[in-house]
């Protein structure tokens, strides 16, 4: 099975969601999503693989970058959402993990099992 984790190696919960995939023997694809930042099309493809209602679902509320664009963000479109989260993927949800069964946000880790 292919999978995939949007990762960031600073994350306790990032972390426990990759060492949940290695102890079922699964070696997925490890994108550090702040050295890799995804595409706001990945992003679009993220959010509706996860079965979001808005782009706005994957950010993180309480990181700086979205407290100081906070109004700015509340009057873009989805497109312009996208585009903001791939400049700031700080502020992207973590971990994400993503097989052909779906996607799923690792909170807690144990979540991703669902797609496995």
């Amino acid at each position: 099975m292919a999978v995939t984790i949007y990762h960031n190696p600073r994350c306790s919960k990032s972390r426990q969601a990759l060492e949940l995939l290695h102890a079922r023997s699964l070696q997925p694809e490890v994108i550090n999503y702040l050295q890799t930042p995804p595409s706001p099309a990945t992003i679009e493809q993220l959010a509706k693989q996860l079965g979001l209602a808005s782009v706005r679902e994957l950010i993180r509320t309480g990181e700086e970058e979205y407290l100081t664009a906070e109004a700015r963000i509340a009057a873009m479109d989805e497109g312009a959402v996208a585009r903001w989260l791939a400049t700031h993927p700080r502020a992207l949800q973590r971990p994400i993990v993503v097989t052909s069964k779906g996607a799923r946000i690792g909170r807690p880790p144990e979540a991703v099992v669902e797609v496995l």
